[in-house]
């Protein structure tokens, strides 16, 4: 069976994890060596074990996942029952201790270290094994909910859209939720746009068969429009943003058009930065969010000290966004009230106003200097949002914006900061070229943008450059 890209990253993801247990089963049997010669009632001997076998470690941490692979071990994750785990795994473990027991014949290997080699192929085999059978678990109890289910409209004719799931692969089927179909022979392309706001689809699958290439380019457009991935079972088409790429459904071909970054181990070392950064920034921090409880909780009694607001995550997913609170207890009934009598200084639907009377004197203090944005490190540990990022804008603020285009700055993560957010605020009043910044940040993504922008924030929080 072909392996789709995101099937591949998972795959290599889960040969690192297992090399990483490949050696840890060595170091365990190492540590337990001595234990278990006196437990079989032999003395206790302080010669080297594993380090007179060293080369082991070269060959058995990245070779064994290869092997593992060979016998399909890192397919089906989901299904596959525990016995055709054990098989896989056993003959897999077979094959590495042939090819280690034939280079073994060119190294003399002291009793010692045959133990080592003995125990740890016996620990490897149950952490392997523990692995597989916890991961497998895991997914089968994530399929059953279907909010972490990915999110997916079809678009084809009927008979299309109902051959496609009847002859995709039960696997693939169980991880994905059909939030919406789209007619290309009898609905209009605005439908598309309607039902893309309102699900916060992640991926659009286009069956196109006999369908009309012109109704299929409109589709694309509309996904191309709000940075949704549009996966399509046809031939190539021209496109103005996305990168067309091929990929596998199960055992279909499809063509990829895809407007945001590609799934990578960029991508996997941003979420892992993300968590360990965000752990590390809320310890060096921890004296700031006393401060700023205290503070708040003295200043501005009849309040609580946080703030949450439901702002529009990746695709407009909604989720609960955390601050310290800088308002007045009442500040979203008198915000009417000052858009009416002060107006807005930004262009389009977000509403910026400088001197904004509902903040209080300790509050604008807090917002001087970003302490303000410091809870937004806990969605960062939920997976809510990202160090960097478009920042997440209010519901009402989303549902207001006049372009479909403005819609593909949620095709990524949010961030708590972004180049808006660390190239001084207060120069940028038009909605457009804000949303212009974000866009160029997703078109020319990478890690070590991630890391500039990062760099750039530091001089402009110390400084409290632009902060409102």
């Amino acid at each position: 069976m072909p392996v789709g890209k995101r099937e591949a990253f998972s795959i290599q993801t889960l040969q690192l994890v297992d090399a990483g247990l490949v050696w840890l089963g060595f170091w365990l049997a190492d540590l337990l060596r001595s234990p278990v010669r006196e437990l079989f009632g032999e003395v206790a001997t302080e010669a080297a074990g594993l380090a007179q076998v060293s080369w082991v470690l070269y060959v058995a941490v990245p070779f064994t996942p290869l092997a593992l692979e060979f016998f399909r071990f890192y397919r089906r994750l989901r299904s596959k029952d525990g016995f055709q785990a054990i098989s896989q795994l056993f003959r897999g473990m077979l094959l590495m201790g042939l090819a280690i027991g034939l280079l073994s014949l060119f190294s003399t290997l002291p009793e010692a270290s045959r133990l080592v080699l003995g125990l740890g192929a016996v620990i490897i085999f149950f952490l392997l094994l523990a692995r597989d059978r916890f991961l497998s678990r895991f997914l089968r109890a994530r399929g059953v909910r279907d909010e972490l289910k990915e999110r997916v409209i079809l678009a084809g004719t009927p008979g299309e859209m109902n051959d496609f799931l009847a002859e995709l692969d039960p696997e693939i089927a169980e991880g994905i939720k059909v939030v919406g179909r789209f007619d290309l022979g009898r609905d209009e392309v605005k439908d598309l746009y309607q039902i893309l706001k309102r699900e916060s689809a992640e991926r659009v699958i286009i069956a196109a068969g006999d369908s009309a290439f012109a109704n299929v380019a409109k589709c694309v457009e509309a996904c191309e429009l709000q940075g949704v991935e549009a996966w399509i079972a046809a031939s190539f088409m021209r496109t103005q943003v996305a990168r067309p790429t091929f990929d596998v459904m199960g055992e279909r071909p499809m063509l990829v058009l895809r407007s945001t970054p590609e799934l990578s181990w960029e991508i996997g070392l941003k979420a892992v930065f993300d968590r360990v950064g965000a752990a590390f920034i809320i310890l060096l921090t921890l004296p700031l969010w006393i401060v700023a409880w205290v503070g708040i909780t003295l200043t501005s009694p009849g309040g609580s000290a946080f703030f949450a607001q439901k702002r529009a995550g990746r695709y407009g997913k909604p989720f609960r966004m955390w601050k310290f609170r800088t308002m007045v207890p009442n500040a979203e009934e008198l915000l009417k009230k000052i858009k009416e009598e002060q107006g807005n200084e930004m262009d389009g639907p977000v509403f910026k106003l400088q001197n904004d009377p509902r903040i209080f004197a300790f509050g604008a203090f807090l917002r001087k200097w970003s302490i303000d944005e410091l809870p937004q490190l806990i969605n960062v540990l939920m997976g809510d949002m990202s160090l960097v990022g478009p920042r997440p804008l209010p519901l009402y603020e989303v549902e207001a914006f006049e372009e479909s285009a403005h819609r593909r700055r949620l095709s990524v993560k949010p961030g708590i900061t972004c180049e808006w957010q660390a190239g001084g605020r207060n120069s940028i009043t038009s909605f457009d070229q804000w949303v212009e910044m974000d866009l160029r940040y997703i078109d020319n993504w990478s890690i070590w943008l991630d890391f500039k922008i990062l760099l750039k924030t530091v001089p402009a929080v110390l400084f409290g450059w632009g902060a409102k």
